[in-house]
C-alpha cells in the first residue's frame, strides 16, 4: 500500500477532503519544526552556560595562581629582609665583642704594667736598703776599732743605757720601714720594752731589750788577780742571769708577744767574750727563750725580718693580682657562656629560616604544578560523566590550594 492508497483510505474513513488533509499534514510538520527549534535553542543555552562556567572557573584559577605568585614574591622579599637584618645584627655583635675584648686587653695590659712598675720600684728601694746596710756594715767594722773609747763612754750606767738604746734604735730604724717597729711601747702588764718589732702574718711582735749589765763586765776587765777575776765573773754571771729572768718574766707574754726575746749587747767584743767564757749563761738564756745578740746579729735579724715583710707584701700584691685574674677569668667565662647562648639563638633562627625556605620551595613547586595544569575550554562537548569528573577534580584542586595556604 502506497501513499496514494493511504490518502484515499483516510479520505474514505474520516470523510476529509484532500485540502483538509493537506492542512493537517502541514500543521503536523509545523509542530515538529517548532519542537526541533526549541530543542536547538535549549542546547545552545546549555552550551553557553557551560562555556561561561568554564570561563569563570578558569578566571578563578588564574586569580588564585596570581595570588600564590604574589605571596611567593612577598615571602622572598621578607626572607631577604630577614637575611639583611640577621647579617647586620651579627656584624654589630661581632663588633661589640671585639670592642669589649680590646678594652679588657687594654685594662689587663695597664694593670700588668702598673704592677711591673711597682715591682721595679720595690726592687729599687731594696737595692737602696742593701746599700744602706753595706754602709752600716762598714760603719760597724770601723766602730770595732774604737772599743777602748767605747768603754770610756759606757763607764756611766745612764750613759751606757742611752748609748745601747740609741745604737739599737739606729739599727732598727735603718733596717725596717716606719710602722714596722715601736720604741718604749706599753704591754698589757704595764711593762715598756725598749723596742717591739711587728712580725708578718699577724704574728705577735718581737721584744728587744737594750739594758746590759756593763758594770759587772767592766769589773772583770779591771780585775788584776785571779781571785778578783773569779769574783767579778761570779757577779757578772749573777747579774746577767737576773736580767735574763727579768726579760723572760716581763716581756714574754703568751699571745701578746713572741715566745722569744732579744737581749742586745752593744759591743761585738763583749758578745764574743760572753760566748767564749760564759757558755752556761748563753745556754740558760736559750732555755728561757732569750737570745743574746750583737749589733751585727741584730742587723742580720732585722734584714731577715725585712725580707720576710717584703715577701709578705709581695704575696699580698700577688694575691691581689691573682684575685683580679680570677675576676677576669670569671668575666671571660661569663662572656663565653653568653656567646654560646647567642650562638644557640642564631642556630635556632637559622633553623627557622631553613624551614621557611623549605615551605617557600614547596609553595614554588605547588605553583609550578598549578601553572602546568591545562584547563579544557571545550567541556560542553564532553559527556555528563566527564563534566562531573572535571568538576570534582577542580574542587579537589581548590581544597589543596586552601590546605597549602
Amino acid at each position: 500500500m502506497n501513499s496514494t492508497d493511504l490518502t484515499a483510505l483516510a479520505i474514505d474513513t474520516f470523510g476529509l477532503s484532500p485540502a483538509a488533509l493537506a492542512g493537517i499534514v502541514g500543521a503536523a510538520l509545523l509542530v515538529v519544526l517548532l519542537v526541533l527549534l526549541v530543542s536547538n535553542r535549549r542546547s545552545s543555552r546549555i552550551r553557553a552556560e557551560l562555556a561561561l562556567e568554564a570561563a569563570r572557573r578558569e578566571a578563578v584559577a588564574d586569580a588564585r595562581l596570581s595570588e600564590l605568585l604574589k605571596a611567593q614574591a612577598e615571602m622572598h622579599g621578607r626572607l631577604a629582609a630577614m637575611s639583611d637584618v640577621f647579617g647586620k645584627r651579627q656584624s654589630e655583635l661581632n663588633q661589640t665583642i671585639s670592642q669589649r675584648l680590646d678594652g679588657m686587653t687594654h685594662r689587663i695590659g695597664a694593670t700588668i704594667t702598673e704592677q711591673t712598675k711597682s715591682t721595679h720600684e720595690n726592687l729599687r728601694h731594696l737595692q737602696e736598703r742593701l746599700a744602706v746596710i753595706d754602709a752600716a756594715q762598714n760603719n760597724i767594722q770601723s766602730l770595732a776599732k774604737d772599743v777602748v773609747g767605747l768603754q770610756a763612754i759606757l763607764s756611766n750606767k745612764q750613759t751606757r743605757g742611752a748609748f745601747g738604746q740609741s745604737r739599737m734604735e739606729t739599727i732598727v730604724a735603718d733596717g725596717l720601714p716606719m710602722g714596722a717597729y715601736a720604741f718604749q711601747s706599753t704591754l698589757s702588764n704595764g711593762m715598756r720594752p725598749d723596742c717591739t718589732i711587728r712580725m708578718p702574718n699577724g704574728s705577735p711582735p718581737l721584744v728587744i731589750d737594750a739594758k746590759f749589765p756593763l758594770e759587772a763586765w767592766n769589773a772583770i776587765r779591771d780585775a788584776q788577780t785571779p781571785e778578783e777575776k773569779k769574783a767579778a765573773g761570779q757577779n757578772f754571771r749573777r747579774d746577767i742571769e737576773v736580767h735574763i729572768r727579768d726579760i723572760a718574766a716581763k716581756y714574754l707574754i703568751a699571745g701578746e708577744t713572741q715566745d722569744m726575746a732579744f737581749l742586745f749587747v752593744p759591743s761585738e767584743s763583749i758578745f764574743a767574750e760572753i760566748h767564749e767564757h760564759f757558755e752556761a749563761i748563753v745556754q740558760k738564756a736559750h732555755r728561757l727563750r732569750v737570745v743574746i745578740v750583737s749589733p751585727s746579729l741584730l742587723m742580720l735579724s732585722i734584714q731577715v725580718i725585712q725580707a720576710v715583710l717584703k715577701d709578705q707584701r709581695m704575696r699580698e700584691q700577688a694575691h691581689l693580682i691573682q684575685g683580679e685574674v680570677l675576676h677576669l677569668m670569671e668575666d671571660l667565662l661569663r662572656l663565653d657562656e653568653r656567646t654560646r647562648k647567642l650562638q644557640g639563638h642564631f642556630l635556632a633562627a637559622q633553623k627557622d629560616v631553613d624551614m621557611i625556605l623549605t615551605s617557600a620551595d614547596k609553595l614554588t613547586k605547588r605553583g609550578a604544578k598549578i601553572e602546568a595544569l591545562e584547563f579544557q575550554t571545550g567541556a560542553a562537548t564532553l559527556p555528563e560523566d566527564s563534566q562531573r569528573s572535571v568538576e570534582s577534580r577542580t574542587g579537589l584542586l581548590k581544597l589543596r590550594i586552601v590546605d597549602e595556604e
